[in-house]
């Protein structure tokens, strides 16, 4: 609730302070006096545009301020958490224009922006102003209209858990389908390239040993010639050298007790001559496997031309680094598969979170429109009460596709004569019908909404009498619940007051000022026999005056 309003250098306001009650807050005074001057000056901390021209004093800033009292309410606290603002119980929203015209705004002392102030203000001020394009004209609220009348919060907080959670998994699947379009673009080329590793089907390091054996083929003849010659000088030739060394130690073996270091040379010898006895014996089987084959010769030929071709192909250098693509291709491949099958995992899930959803926002829509005669009746009846008998409200409500809220798409229809024609709110209904319908409608479902203080400027505008004294008892009923402040032209609105204000004119030197003050029961009767009968009272309106506020 709106606690205190401080207004310095505004308009023909110097410098006034005005402290609220927490119920029904009337504030009269003659035309001109500058009533609807405080509605402006609170939509300036509410987050409205202004410039140098609201400045009484041109060389000062011109400063309002607002205390609320936050009443502990959740989306108050979340705000102000969200935007790292103090939370305290108090909650002071000053604006500033200085004489250059530049705006600064702040909440609890720390500087916000506009954006800012206009979504913390519709949390706190719900502000009517003739002429301004309500609330009462956004589908939205017409939908939770609607949905306060139902009670359906638990249903509706279900169906909203089920469609974020249809957008997240609908999300999950688009990412998933635009993988595998990416993936189908390159996979038939790495099957491609998989296939033709996987045919050359190579072993590791193969490419390598082929070029080993290439080479000793090759020189097979020259190898085969040296081997034969190497085993013939060992073994066969005239002075053999196996046999030399036979007969090397046989002269050793002669004169081995002569001297101790003969002994080890002999055993030297012995060995040398056995290691190259089996050298001899290996010569001879590596000669017998070192044959020219010509055929094997030009099948490694063409295995290594295939090799060197994908090893170019591909940029690598190895048989080893071929088998790591061949490996990471078939990776790929695998993973396309994979993916269809999550596709085809998650479009199930998918179908299933929409039939949930769709069965709530069904169950939703039915109860929207089990409301809306109700509702259509209700108001229409408030209508004739606060003046307005040939004005009717129609509520159409047409299917729409799945959104936050469900399906549906609520629109108020409005006939202010009885013409059968009905168009939307915002297009037909003027400022004080639109003030009066948002009445009605409110004071229905003050009960099942946390409504913000609700300030009407002139909403008896065009009403007088019993219309008059029955918009005075909707906004009495409307304020057991939360604030209502309202500038009012009506005694019979003014008799309602918990709190009535007066604003008047007053000449402070050779300016001429707007002030307001809080009236006493006295004053009240006063003013509103005033209101009745002029500025001169008769004793009937005194005692009119006296009725009104007694009652």
């Amino acid at each position: 609730m709106l606690k205190q309003l401080h207004i310095q250098n505004y308009a023909i306001i110097d410098d006034i302070v005005i402290d609220f009650s927490e119920k029904l807050n009337i504030i009269t005074g003659e035309t001109g006096a500058g009533k609807s001057i405080l509605a402006g000056a609170l939509a300036l901390i509410l987050g409205e545009r202004a410039d140098t021209s609201v400045l009484l004093h041109r060389d000062k800033k011109c400063y309002v301020e607002g205390i609320f009292l936050t009443e502990n309410k959740n989306e108050i606290k979340i705000f102000l958490e969200e935007n790292d603002l103090d939370a305290d119980e108090e909650l002071v929203i000053r604006r500033e224009i200085g004489s250059n015209g530049k705006s600064r705004a702040f909440v609890n002392d720390t500087p916000v922006n506009l954006d800012q102030l206009r979504q913390l203000s519709w949390l706190l001020v719900d502000l009517h102003q003739q002429f301004d394009t309500l609330e009462l004209s956004d589908s939205g609220f017409q939908r939770e209209v609607l949905d306060a009348l139902a009670g359906h919060a638990a249903i509706l907080n279900k169906y909203q858990l089920s469609y974020q959670q249809l957008i997240t998994v609908r999300k999950e699947l688009q990412l998933l389908q635009e993988k595998q379009t990416q993936a189908d673009k390159e996979a038939d080329y790495n099957r491609y390239l998989f296939n033709e590793l996987a045919e050359a089907n190579f072993e590791d390091e193969e490419l390598e040993k082929l070029n080993n054996e290439l080479k000793l083929l090759n020189n097979s003849e020259a190898i085969k010639n040296t081997l034969s010659k190497v085993y013939y000088d060992l073994t066969e030739s005239e002075q053999p050298v196996v046999q030399q060394l036979k007969l090397f130690l046989n002269q050793l073996q002669t004169y081995s007790s002569y001297h101790s270091a003969l002994p080890n040379i002999i055993t030297r010898l012995q060995s040398a001559q056995v290691e190259l006895r089996d050298i001899a014996s290996e010569l001879e089987h590596l000669n017998d496997q070192v044959q020219y084959d010509p055929k094997r010769i030009e099948f490694i030929n063409e295995r290594i031309s295939a090799g060197y071709r994908l090893l170019k192909k591909h940029n690598v250098q190895s048989t080893g680094e071929l088998l790591i693509l061949q490996r990471d291709l078939e990776t790929k491949l695998k993973a396309v598969l994979d993916i269809a099958e999550r596709i085809n995992t998650k479009e199930k899930e998918t179908a299933a979170l929409l039939e949930q959803t769709k069965l709530l926002a069904v169950s939703i829509s039915n109860n929207r429109h089990a409301q809306v005669k109700k509702l259509e009746q209700q108001v229409n009846e408030l209508l004739i009460q606060v003046g307005m008998p040939n004005a009717r409200l129609k509520v159409q409500i047409k299917e729409d596709e799945l959104n936050y809220f469900g399906m549906d798409a609520v629109e108020f229809l409005f006939d202010a004569n009885k013409s059968n024609r009905f168009e939307p709110i915002r297009k037909v209904a003027s400022g004080g019908e639109l003030s009066r319908l948002m009445l009605c409608i409110k004071s229905l479902i003050a009960k099942s909404m946390d409504l913000p203080t609700l300030f009407f400027d002139e909403i008896d505008s065009g009403i007088s009498g019993e219309a008059a004294k029955q918009v005075g008892i909707i906004l009495k009923d409307l304020s057991k619940k939360r604030q209502v402040i309202c500038i009012t032209h009506q005694p019979q609105i003014a008799g309602k007051a918990d709190a009535h204000y007066f604003v008047y004119k007053e000449i402070g030197g050779e300016m001429i000022k707007t002030n307001i003050r809080l009236l006493t029961g006295d004053e009240r009767v006063i003013a509103i026999a005033k209101m009745l009968s002029g500025e001169k009272p008769t004793a009937a309106a005194l005692e009119n005056a006296k009725e009104m506020v007694s009652n």
